[in-house]
């Protein structure tokens, strides 16, 4: 629809900052606009991206960094409370021990990757529980981020689709867009060969298709890990469809 918001916005010191909202679900409902928004981190925010973050009435901020990483980029918004919901950052160690027994190669890097997502199942459900437990208390409009808004928070904002009725082909729609609105850090790693680099500095299909791979081994299917893991029973979907749906 040609009046519908626009999904990305360009900001100068973010990227990747996009509107969850306008996604049709298996109900015939469309997500809402406006309410949740999906970016990488707010510690770089110029004075004009603060007036468009503070104009979008975004209130409270999602954040699953680990500690280093949010004290080296701290949300200059001072409106929006910020949750802590940590998920330490793996791959690049990962990497650089590869790199150490020279065995790093694009190949293992594209492997890592797939890892980490599966390890999101494994061991940092809490985290993603955490975050339903928040959405449940109605804090929109907000914004899930991690540090470059596109592997933990990639999960996330798919697991928030799963959960209100986004087909499947849709959430991974959205999961790719990272790939046209990912800006890198040109400064990061940059020890790493640039295949490497290139690896984990964009989203594959096989990365998000692993973490739902774990979900199937972990859980059965991602029914039972949005009931059993999350905590989503059948009043809480309700809930978070009132929410975060319109007709």
């Amino acid at each position: 629809m040609s009046d519908s918001p626009a999904r990305h916005l360009a900001l100068q010191g973010a990227s990747n900052f996009r509107d969850l909202g306008g996604y049709p679900t298996t109900d015939g409902r469309i997500t809402r606009w406006r309410h949740i928004f999906r970016s990488n981190h707010l510690g770089q925010l110029t004075a004009a991206d603060i007036e468009i973050v503070r104009a979008l009435g975004v209130r409270s901020a999602f954040d699953f960094r680990g500690l280093e990483e949010r004290a080296a980029g701290v949300c200059v918004v001072n409106e929006i409370t910020v949750h802590s919901l940590p998920i330490e950052p793996t791959v690049v160690a990962a990497l650089r021990a590869e790199l150490a027994r020279g065995t790093l190669t694009a190949p293992v890097a594209l492997e890592l990757m797939r890892e980490s997502y599966r390890n999101y199942v494994r061991h940092n459900t809490h985290s993603f529980r955490d975050l339903f437990g928040l959405l449940l208390e109605d804090r929109a409009p907000l914004v899930i981020h991690c540090t470059a808004g596109k592997d933990r928070t990639g999960f996330a904002s798919a697991l928030i689709l799963h959960a209100l009725g986004v087909p499947d082909d849709v959430i991974a729609e959205d999961y790719l867009l990272t790939n046209q609105h990912y800006k890198r850090d040109a400064t990061a790693a940059t020890d790493l060969p640039e295949d490497v680099r290139n690896a984990i500095g964009s989203v594959e299909a096989s990365y998000l298709a692993a973490a739902f791979e774990a979900v199937g081994r972990e859980y059965g299917d991602i029914e039972t890990y949005l009931r059993d893991g999350l905590k989503l029973g059948a009043a809480e979907r309700t809930a978070l469809k009132e929410r975060y749906l319109q007709a």
